[in-house]
């Protein structure tokens, strides 16, 4: 018996022994109406970890319950490199691409197209530690689009350094200024920028699981 159509049966199993149905324990895991049925009836052949735990904890059981030692395949993300809020964290893009460490995608969460960068050091405390990881997508390989300024960013400078900023307009076009996350650090004022992505989710190192 393959992967999915076990975790169907067994799925189908503990719905009715609990005496339960599909769209209420759908419903209930803020899934489609159809979600659970889909796995079920084997529609959806590869559901995802995500929707398989919140099914386990609608049921009241562990997750084992359901994967038993055939855990699904979880997506992973790829780690850019480490960012810095000063100076002395120029390691951005550390790793060649897709070649750095990786670390599972967060639940609800779509890796298409995401990177993640580790943060370095504790320059950015108290809104991020060191260690912790954010998420970022970029929209295209140069430029600032209109939706990260005003926003914490990851960006990078002409020098080649990552930084994590929240990015406001310069004194002139093309120009900006990096807005430090900690008060007590100092603004870089009128700054180019070769790109910068908003921070679609900032992870905390306790969460996250590496590869």
């Amino acid at each position: 018996m393959d992967t999915s159509q076990m975790i169907a049966d067994r799925i189908e199993r503990l719905v009715n022994e609990q005496g339960t149905n599909p769209r209420a324990v759908a419903l209930s895991a803020g899934m489609s109406p159809t979600g659970v049925r889909d796995i079920i009836t084997r529609k959806t052949k590869n559901p995802t970890f995500a929707n398989l735990l919140k099914i386990s904890e609608v049921l009241g059981i562990d997750i084992s319950e359901i994967v038993g030692g055939a855990t699904p395949e979880r997506p992973t993300i790829s780690i850019a490199g480490k960012v810095g809020a000063g100076a002395q964290v120029p390691v951005f893009d550390s790793y060649e691409k897709g070649g750095g460490p990786q670390v599972e995608c967060p639940p609800g969460l779509s890796p298409h197209g995401i990177v993640a960068v580790e943060i370095a050091g504790d320059s950015m405390e108290p809104v991020y530690s060191a260690g912790d990881l954010l998420f970022y997508t970029r929209a295209s390989h140069e430029g600032i689009p209109n939706d990260a300024v005003g926003h914490r960013c990851v960006c990078e400078c002409e020098e080649g350094l990552g930084w994590v900023k929240q990015i406001k307009p310069g004194d002139e076009p093309g120009l900006f200024h990096l807005i430090s996350l900690n008060p007590g650090a100092t603004t870089m004022w009128n700054r180019r920028l070769k790109w910068a992505a908003r921070v679609k989710l900032h992870w905390p190192s306790e969460l996250a699981t590496k590869l």
